[in-house]
């Protein structure tokens, strides 16, 4: 018989460092999901970002949408 493989490898939960769950993985429970979803929605989780990435973004001519050959 073959040995079959684990869709996703086993890791321990973010939340309280507990054995995951396949229901609701990376987590263990719904409870340690919905500890970690308050956290983004309340902006405890912020992915940092430069003052300057506004300026940089001004400089760069748009794209056009078609390729230029007709």
């Amino acid at each position: 018989m073959a040995r079959v493989e684990p869709l996703r490898p086993k890791r321990k939960c973010p939340e309280c460092g507990g054995p995951s769950a396949r229901e609701t993985y990376p987590f263990c429970s719904t409870r340690c999901k919905n500890i970690d979803l308050n956290r983004w929605l309340s902006g405890a989780y912020v992915i940092p970002a430069r003052d300057d990435e506004d300026e940089d973004d001004a400089l760069v001519p748009p794209r056009e949408s078609g390729s230029g050959e007709a």
